[in-house]
């Protein structure tokens, strides 16, 4: 059973946008924090953008000011909202839901920022 579906990748040119979205299939979605990741090629995965249940932001130093994470509870959804994209933004994208115990990743929706 897929509980976390990415979609909104794909090619973008620098300085342009892109809209993630996160569409869960998870009982409970409003006590899940909710958290987007990614993996360049041949780097580790790193945290992004989080929300919490409560709603409070959190986000990598690297995206602060250009990217926007939301949370819309009756559609359990989690949006990341990315401008002014760079090429160093380029890498698979990970949905992330915790609620302890529970750790539920998504496969992941590929974005490659290139002229």
């Amino acid at each position: 059973q897929v509980q976390l579906v990415e979609s909104g990748g794909g090619l973008v040119q620098p300085g342009g946008s892109l809209k993630l979205a996160c569409a869960a299939s998870l009982d409970g979605f409003i006590f899940y924090d909710m958290a987007w990741y990614r993996q360049a090629p041949e780097k580790q995965r790193e945290l992004v953008a989080a929300i919490g249940s409560g709603g409070s932001r959190d986000y990598a130093d690297s995206v602060k000011g250009r990217f926007t994470i939301s949370r819309d509870n009756a559609k359990k959804t989690v949006y990341l909202q990315m401008n002014s994209l760079k090429s160093e933004d380029t890498a698979v994208y990970y949905c992330n839901a915790k609620w302890k115990p529970r750790d539920i990743w998504g496969q992941g929706t590929r974005v490659t920022v290139s002229s």
